[in-house]
């Protein structure tokens, strides 16, 4: 009987070594069983031609899946045969992962010729550690400070755009690409299994993980929100070269069973194949705080009390500023090049903390890096900064009468006493680059914790107290480092005029 093994990939070399593991899964069964007792079901339950743990429905089992995900690293042959299978990898290192286009003619015309998004992640496989992912990721940034879990090895990648790494996602990580083009995606997991788990007497196992991918297409907004393919597997990581020896282990252990017992587990495949599953849900984290209040038809937005000092300030917005210092590990160092476009030269750097560059020349640094990104990287290194085109000032109306007031009732007692401690009012700084309306509108409700779409109109009060509509040209005009007071009119519908006195 000739056997004919057709896979949607396009490794020659994969192909033939996974035939040869299913011809090799085969010898013997008609000896030991009988011609007769020879079942084709028993075949087709071999984890390649079935979906493990999938929760799609029963029609979708044998559909041509639109996109195919194979991890460059082997399966353990410690795996049984109805079970999914398991990779292990080392802690840090390189893992290719090829993104392969499987649609037939026709299908998904939609995305030809355009860019889909994939989301990667590192997640926990046992739903019990799921259901306190969130705890359990924040004690490990606790543990491990400026780390993450997943990370791209930019400078090995192929065919991948914008790349992106959520600071607030350790665990995640997303790039564009283009389905008709060769993709290739180095993962790096900087995590491993047993940091997860519960310390025990005598030793601990690690807990398994799981490589998601979720890919999605543009939607009439331009957004990539639309669900086309996920697929998964299970992982294992180790300190580095711990998943080699736990490779070679479960090899030794399975060379010395009897042929009886190897029938019950599943070969080392040389590649793992990411099969399908279902989307990984979006957790949405609502911040609770609440929005300014406005009591009356004039209000002010609540910053503060007594003598000006805020006693809630809004939550600052994330700084703009990311400079290195001096403390900084090698690790921390690689991620800071990567995120300030330095990922060609974090090689040249592998061994340099925070320190080691600091102390870099700029000749050092246009010699190693070149001049247009030396020049670059030594004014990084140094966070010199880009001043603003313009700088304004802005203090509540409310917080001025107050102090006008007070100032007023120890004037008196300063010319009696000699006191000289006086009041002081207190202003925040709104820098400003593109000089436009919108920019200002987004900047005082940013500053207020507010959207700006709550404010309708910003006007400057003019001679004898006239309300002038704020236009591009006349913030063109403003002096530098201009002081403004700020009155708010509530309209309808939580919207408001804001008047700069």
């Amino acid at each position: 009987m000739a056997w004919a093994l057709k896979l949607p990939l396009a490794d020659e070399v994969i192909e033939s070594g996974l035939v040869q593991d299913f011809d090799a899964s085969l010898s013997g069964i008609g000896q030991e069983l009988g011609a007769g007792a020879y079942s084709m079901s028993d075949v087709l339950a071999l984890p390649i031609f079935k979906q493990e743990e999938s929760s799609l429905p029963p029609d979708n089992e044998n559909k041509i899946l639109p996109f195919q995900y194979v991890l460059c690293a082997a399966t353990s042959p410690a795996v049984k045969l109805h079970d999914e299978t398991l990779t292990y990898l080392n802690q840090g290192q390189s893992y290719e992962i090829r993104m392969l286009d499987n649609r037939k003619l026709g299908e998904l015309p939609e995305i030809n010729g355009k860019l889909v998004k994939s989301i990667f992640r590192v997640v926990f496989h046992d739903r019990r550690l799921q259901y306190t992912e969130h705890q359990q990721l924040e004690g490990w940034r606790w543990n491990r400070p400026g780390d993450r879990i997943l990370d791209i090895d930019i400078p090995m990648s192929v065919g991948i755009i914008d790349p992106r790494a959520n600071p607030n996602q350790l665990n995640t990580v997303e790039f564009l690409w283009d389905p008709a083009k060769r993709t290739s995606v180095f993962i790096q997991v900087h995590c491993i299994s047993t940091e997860f788990t519960m310390r025990k007497h005598g030793g601990e196992k690690g807990v398994p993980f799981r490589v998601q991918i979720d890919t999605f297409k543009e939607n009439e907004n331009g957004e990539y929100t639309e669900h086309l393919h996920s697929a998964s597997c299970q992982i294992k990581v180790f300190k580095p070269k711990g998943a080699d020896r736990k490779q070679k282990t479960d090899r030794e252990k399975m060379e010395k069973r009897t042929p009886h017992e190897k029938e019950k587990y599943q070969p080392s495949y040389e590649t793992t194949i990411l099969t399908e599953c279902s989307p990984w849900p979006e957790i949405t984290y609502v911040n609770n705080s609440p929005s300014p209040g406005f009591n009356s038809s004039h209000n002010n937005f609540s910053l503060g009390e007594g003598n000006g000092s805020p006693n809630h300030q809004p939550e600052p917005p994330p700084p703009v500023t990311d400079n290195l210092l001096p403390t900084t590990t090698p690790q921390e160092a690689q991620q800071w090049l990567h995120r300030n476009r330095f990922s060609t030269f974090t090689r040249l750097f592998t061994n340099f903390s925070g320190a080691d560059l600091l102390k870099l020349t700029r000749d050092d640094v246009i010699q190693i890096c070149g001049p247009a990104d030396g020049i670059r990287l030594f004014n990084a290194l140094k966070g010199r900064m880009v001043r603003p085109r313009l700088t304004i000032y802005v203090c509540q109306e409310s917080l001025q009468l107050r102090e006008q007031q007070q100032q007023q009732q120890q004037q008196q007692q300063k010319h009696e006493d000699g006191d000289s401690n006086g009041t002081f009012f207190v202003y925040h700084a709104i820098y400003l680059e593109e000089l436009t309306a919108v920019e200002l509108t987004e900047k005082i409700a940013q500053l207020f914790s507010i959207s700006p779409c709550q404010i309708s109109q910003i006007y400057k009060q003019g001679p004898t107290g006239i309300h002038v509509l704020i236009s591009d040209e006349m913030i063109q005009n403003f002096q530098e480092e201009a002081c403004f007071i700020l009155d708010t009119m509530k309209e309808t519908n939580d919207s408001y005029h804001i008047i700069l006195k």
